[in-house]
């Protein structure tokens, strides 16, 4: 049996092309998913492009996210029709990925998709969701709470943006979104900010520590602006670490941390611990989820368009989630 896969087929720039695989091509694993969906995160578009080292071994399917079926399994938690997912665990890093009509995975990897989530639905959410879901949890089990003050949420145009957008406003807090997306204002705000501002506009100033102004963030960038921000947060807040679009390194003091007590927390979803997971998921599908996963949907493509989207992506040319139909 052949079937459709976005494949990188070696190291280096532009090396992906749409082929027709066997079965047999597929690195091991004991459950085979018949794929529905997939989406497009800024590490996919990193292995697609080449411009990242994302993918461990070539040929190799991208793809860190993916919904479907079970086609064949031999775990009997993982009956053959059930709908699940996998998003991260080494999918589209060191494992064929979920840009592929048929993913093959171990079965730990494997999340038997929660009740009132579609596979469409899951990947809306994919790894970007997922994230924000760890986000969440770590911010409240470190007692975030909305009279601390208004939560920053950087990089809020995009995927794990707008997603954090909507879900802490469900929650209750105030959320200032943070984006260099002139046009993409009116958006955020319908997704529940209470205002949505420039990068430049925040003025973070550069004192060790500055006047309180925040309650905590949820920052996809790093560097200088999650710098400016630390500076800004009050007695006890927290500001979840999620992504590095403004660089991998900052400098900052420790003024923060002692004198006000604030906390960075770190947010790996690739390897989070699988009962972790299975508790996301399950919140996922039920008290953070958005009244609707629409709105955060930018376009709908197929395989052959993913190349050209991840470039995009790269070029800051996308907002919102990019979903991939595999059928």
């Amino acid at each position: 049996m052949t079937f459709r896969a976005l494949r990188v087929l070696k190291d280096g720039l532009n090396q992906s092309q749409l082929v027709n695989l066997e079965i047999d091509a597929l690195a091991p694993g004991n459950v085979l998913i018949e794929a529905a969906w997939s989406s497009i995160n800024y590490k996919d578009a990193l292995a697609i492009t080449g411009h990242g080292k994302i993918l461990k071994k070539f040929p190799s399917n991208p793809g860190i996210d993916v919904a479907g079926v079970v086609k064949q399994s031999d775990d009997a938690r993982y009956p053959v029709g059930m709908p699940v997912l996998v998003t991260g665990c080494g999918l589209g890093e060191n494992q064929d990925g979920g840009l592929a009509q048929y993913v093959r995975v171990p079965a730990e990897w494997v999340i038997p998709l929660p009740g009132n989530v579609s596979p469409r639905d899951a990947m809306i959410y994919g790894t970007a969701g997922f994230t924000v879901g760890i986000c969440l949890h770590r911010l409240l089990l470190n007692d975030q709470t909305p009279d601390k003050g208004p939560m920053v949420v950087t990089g809020a145009s995009g995927g794990v943006g707008s997603l954090a957008v909507a879900m802490l406003a469900k929650l209750g807090f105030e959320v200032i979104a943070v984006s260099g997306k002139d046009a993409e204002k009116q958006r955020l705000l319908e997704l529940g900010a209470a205002r949505v501002m420039r990068p430049e506009q925040l003025e973070l100033g550069q004192k060790p520590l500055e006047n309180v102004r925040f309650g905590g963030a949820i920052d996809n960038v790093g560097g200088p602006l999650l710098e400016g921000l630390l500076r800004h947060v009050n007695l006890w807040g927290n500001v979840a670490s999620v992504g590095l679009a403004g660089g991998h390194a900052f400098q900052a003091t420790v003024m923060p941390f002692i004198l006000r007590g604030v906390s960075v927390l770190g947010v790996s979803s690739t390897n989070c611990p699988r009962p972790l997971r299975e508790q996301i998921w399950s919140k996922l599908a039920s008290e953070w989820k958005p009244q609707s996963l629409d709105v955060f949907v930018s376009r709908e493509i197929d395989l052959a368009e993913v190349p050209k989207a991840a470039a995009q992506m790269l070029d800051r040319q996308t907002t919102g989630r990019t979903l991939v139909r595999l059928r």
